[in-house]
This record gives structure tokens, C-alpha cells and sequence, in this order.
């Protein structure tokens, strides 16, 4: 394996570039998908990585349950450093596993009890609760319930009747387009390695300008979206878990403004090679396909060896 299973652990920075360039060069739904698509290959691959040093640093404590042959010389040449990285990527694993399940699990709970509050109220896709507080996001549907826009009395109160049509807008295009999949997908990430938190944060803002786009379009006015977004800003208190989307979620609401009041983004799949954006996207598309790479290797690599030193 060599150092090449220690690659996928860093080249999450490799996307650093696209992450700060894509939401003022890319349309917001192609910077969405593609910054989604780099940060889930990329978990995947370090997770990978760290399971492949897990079973090497395993295989040396006292004690283990796994066959003796896993701990001979061989084997523990294949990772440089083999004592060190070895026992750290056993609680490294541990933690990023952990991670990944609290969110997992607080996602859960917390759509279910969305679903569960709702439950009194007749089945129509947008849902009006009685409430003091000003709040409007998308929930989706799971097995036995459906997509629903929820919104608070005084929210519907702060705007106006152009304005909340912007909102339902708004909302449906975050419920068309699963962007609550995208959200959890790049937390995951995140919580897989702490390198993808920038993409995190670029897929939360690229996913409410994808929708304020969406809105914009079904309204026909890009100024009463962008008004809007900023009284809803001024008086939410955002989504109750920040895998779902909202007109109002937390972010730089200022850019999403000012983006509205320009001129709409043309809808381009990829761009040129020639240009920041695109020598910024090739990189990070470069340093996906090494992490595949080099995790692929490496798995196969200790699967070899593995093989060769267990007793038949």
C-alpha cells in the first residue's frame, strides 16, 4: 500500500478551490451535484483508507480476535508507520463512525417528530401551523407520509401575498429536487473527514440558490423572491435540523439577495478548462479519481497480503 493509503485522507483538499469558486461560477444546480458527487466519493474513500490501517493497527494490539498471520512483518511493512497509524485510525474510525450515526439518528427523529406534529392536520401538500414563531421549511415524505411545505401563521403574516407565493415556490423546488439528500450526504461527509466541511457548507448554500432560482422562475419576479428571503431571514429561527432546507436557513442570506437582483446564471453542465472555475473543478475531479484509485489499490493490496499470511 505505501503512502497511497494515506492519499485519500488529504486530497479532500484538492476541492477546497471548486468549493470557493463554484457559487459564483457554476449554476447553483450544477454546483449542488457536483460538489455532492466529490464530497461523497471522497468520505467513501478515506473511510475506506482508515478501515484498511484499522485492520493493520488491530492486528497488533494483544488479544485481538483476528489471525495471527495479520500481524506478521509483511503485512505491517505494507503502511509506513505501521505502530502509529495503525492504533490511531482504531479511534479515528471509531469517532468518525459515531459521528455518522448521531447524525443519522438525530435526522430521523427529528423528521419523524416534524411528521408526527402534523399529524392532526389535514393531508394537503402545505401545512399551516398555528405558531407564534416565524418558521417555513421543506419536510419530506417518508413509506406512509408524504412531501409537505410546513409554515408558521406568523410567517404567512411577515410577507406578503406575492412573497408567499415565492416561499411555497421555494420550498416545492427543495422538495422536487430531494435537496434534504444532498444536505445529509455532505454533513456525512463532514463527519467522515473534517477536510469536506468546506464542500458541506458550499452544497447548504448552493442548494437554497438552486431553489431561490426555481422560485424565481415559477414567480416570474426575481425582485419579490429576493425580498422575501430577506424579511423571512430577518424574523426565522431557521429549520429544526439542518438537513432539511427552508427559505430561510442559515447562511450569508446577503449573497442569495444580491444574486437575485442580478441577472439570472446560465445553466452550463461544465466549464471550461481555460478558465479558474474549470482548472478548479479538474483538480478536484483529478483528486477524486486518485482517492478512488489509491483506496482501490490499497484494499486490494492488503487483501493480498492478508490472504498470503492467514494459514490455510
Amino acid at each position: 500500500m505505501g503512502v497511497f493509503v494515506f492519499l485519500p485522507l488529504v486530497l479532500p483538499l484538492t476541492a477546497w478551490p471548486i468549493a470557493r469558486l463554484a457559487d459564483r461560477h457554476l449554476h447553483p444546480r450544477a454546483a449542488t451535484r457536483l460538489l455532492t458527487a466529490l464530497a461523497g466519493v471522497m468520505a467513501v474513500c478515506s473511510t475506506v483508507c482508515l478501515g484498511l490501517l484499522m485492520v493493520v493497527g488491530t492486528a497488533q494490539l494483544p488479544g485481538n480476535p483476528l489471525p495471527d498471520g495479520w500481524s506478521d512483518p509483511e503485512v505491517r511493512a505494507a503502511v509506513p508507520y505501521d505502530g502509529i497509524a495503525g492504533r490511531a485510525a482504531v479511534p479515528a474510525l471509531l469517532a468518525v463512525v459515531a459521528a455518522c450515526a448521531v447524525t443519522l439518528a438525530r435526522h430521523r427523529r427529528l423528521t419523524r417528530s416534524a411528521h408526527q406534529a402534523l399529524a392532526g392536520l389535514p393531508r394537503t401538500e402545505v401545512a399551516v401551523l398555528p405558531d407564534a414563531e416565524p418558521y417555513a421549511y421543506a419536510l419530506p415524505g417518508g413509506a406512509a407520509s408524504q412531501d409537505r411545505v410546513v409554515v408558521s401563521t406568523a410567517m404567512l403574516t411577515c410577507l406578503e401575498p406575492a412573497e408567499r407565493r415565492a416561499l411555497f415556490a421555494h420550498e416545492r423546488a427543495h422538495l422536487a429536487a430531494r435537496h434534504h439528500r444532498h444536505l445529509l450526504a455532505v454533513r456525512l461527509a463532514a463527519q467522515a473527514n473534517p477536510f469536506l466541511h468546506p464542500l458541506r457548507k458550499a452544497v447548504s448554500y448552493a442548494a437554497e440558490r438552486w431553489a431561490d432560482e426555481e422560485a424565481a422562475e415559477t414567480v416570474g419576479s426575481r425582485r419579490i423572491v429576493a425580498r422575501a428571503i430577506g424579511k423571512a431571514a430577518l424574523v426565522s429561527r431557521g429549520t429544526p435540523v439542518p438537513t432539511l432546507a427552508g427559505l430561510a436557513a442559515p447562511g450569508p442570506v446577503p449573497r442569495r439577495v444580491a444574486a437575485l437582483l442580478g441577472p439570472a446564471p446560465t445553466a452550463r453542465t461544465w466549464p471550461s478548462a481555460f478558465t479558474a472555475v474549470g482548472m478548479a473543478a479538474w483538480t478536484a475531479a483529478a483528486g477524486t479519481a486518485v482517492s478512488a484509485m489509491s483506496s482501490a489499490n490499497s484494499a486490494l493490496t492488503l487483501a493480498v497480503l492478508l490472504h498470503a499470511a492467514t494459514p490455510l
